[in-house]
C-alpha cells in the first residue's frame, strides 16, 4: 500500500513538473523567442483623447519626412557575434551631436520615425539600431535591453571613433527606455552627455510579473521563476539580473524620465521607482491622460520644449 502510494504521488509531482516546464516554454516562446506577434494591451478609448490637431499634424509631418529620407546602413559585431543593424542619417551641420534612438519591444528602428525630424532639426545625426533579435539584427531572442546595453556601448564607440561625435544622447521608449536605463549604469565616455526613457520599467523581471498577472490573470511563482531559468540557459539571462533600477543607481548622467499617468502596460509607479533610485542630475515628467509610450503623441509640443530644455542644459 505505502509503495503504491509513493507511486501515485511520484506521478503526480512528475505531472505537476512536466506542466511547469511546458508553460515555461510557452511563455519563453511567448515574450522572449523571436518573431512571436502578440497583443500585449488594449488601452481605453478615453486615454491619448487629448492630442490637438496641432499635435497630429506635427507627428504626421515628420512621419512623411522621414519617409523620404534614405539612412546609411552601419553594422557593428556584438560581444557575442551577432551582426547587429542600424540606420544611421548624417546632419549636415556637422556639429558632432547624435542621438541613438532605442524602439521598443517586437518593434524595429522605423517604428521612432516621428522623432528622427525632432532631432535633425536641432543639427544631430541620428542613429537607428535595430535590437538584437529584432528588425535586421541577428539573435534569436529578446533581451529586454539588458544584453542590449552591451551592444550599445559598441554603437557609442563607433559614433566616437568613425563619425567623430562629442555630444551623444540615449532616447528610448518602453524597451528601448529599459535599454537606456541600464546603459547608464554602465562606464560611459565622457561623449556621452544625456539620457531620455519614455515609459521604461525597472526591471524585467517585474514588467514580466505584470503582465503577467494584466494579461493572463497568473501569479508570478511558479511560472515566471522556470520561464527564467530557460531563459538562462537559452538567451544567457536570468529575468532577476536585467534591472534598470540597479542601474541607474549608477548613472552619473543627466537623465530624463517620462511616463504617462495612464500607462497599463509599464505601470506608472515604475517611473517613480526609478527616479527615486537613480543617481546623477535627474528630472521626472508625469504626462496627463498619456498612456503607453503616448506622451509625445498627447503633449507633442510640450514634450518637444522640455526635450529642448533637457538638452541645452545636458550641453552646458
Amino acid at each position: 500500500m505505502k509503495k503504491k502510494l509513493m507511486i501515485i504521488f511520484g506521478s503526480l509531482v512528475g505531472i505537476v513538473v512536466i506542466g511547469l516546464l511546458v508553460a515555461g516554454n510557452y511563455f519563453y516562446a511567448e515574450g522572449i523567442k523571436r518573431g512571436t506577434d502578440i497583443e500585449l494591451h488594449s488601452e481605453p478609448e478615453e486615454v491619448n483623447a487629448e492630442a490637438s490637431e496641432t499635435a497630429l499634424s506635427i507627428i504626421a509631418e515628420a512621419e512623411e519626412w522621414y519617409a523620404n529620407q534614405e539612412p546609411e546602413v552601419l553594422e557593428i559585431q556584438s560581444y557575442d557575434d551577432l551582426t547587429l543593424k542600424a540606420g544611421f542619417l548624417e546632419n549636415d551641420s556637422n556639429s558632432g551631436k547624435v542621438v541613438i534612438l532605442a524602439h521598443g519591444y517586437r518593434g524595429q528602428r522605423d517604428q521612432m520615425d516621428d522623432l528622427v525630424k525632432f532631432y535633425d532639426d536641432q543639427g544631430f545625426d541620428v542613429l537607428m539600431p535595430d535590437a538584437r533579435g529584432h528588425g535586421e539584427s541577428e539573435g534569436d531572442y529578446v533581451g529586454y535591453g539588458w544584453h542590449d546595453r552591451l551592444d550599445y556601448l559598441k554603437w557609442i564607440d563607433l559614433l566616437i571613433r568613425k563619425y567623430d561625435a562629442t555630444d551623444i544622447f540615449l532616447h528610448g521608449n518602453s524597451m528601448g527606455a529599459g535599454l537606456v536605463l541600464m546603459t547608464s549604469g554602465e562606464d560611459l565616455p565622457e561623449e556621452v552627455k544625456g539620457i531620455i526613457a519614455d515609459s521604461g520599467y525597472t526591471s524585467v523581471k517585474e514588467e514580466l510579473e505584470h503582465q503577467l498577472k494584466y494579461l493572463y490573470h497568473l501569479p508570478a511563482f511558479p511560472i515566471l521563476d522556470i520561464t527564467s531559468g530557460i531563459t538562462k540557459v537559452r538567451a544567457g539571462y536570468f529575468f532577476g539580473e536585467a534591472s534598470a533600477i540597479e542601474q541607474v543607481k549608477k548613472n552619473t548622467k543627466p537623465l530624463f524620465i517620462i511616463h504617462g499617468d495612464a500607462d497599463e502596460l509599464v505601470p506608472t509607479e515604475m517611473a517613480y521607482e526609478l527616479y527615486e533610485a537613480a543617481g546623477g542630475d535627474k528630472e521626472l515628467w508625469i504626462v496627463p491622460n498619456a498612456g503607453h509610450t503616448k506622451a509625445y503623441t498627447v503633449a507633442t509640443e510640450e514634450f518637444q520644449q522640455r526635450l529642448q530644455v533637457f538638452i541645452d542644459q545636458a550641453l552646458e
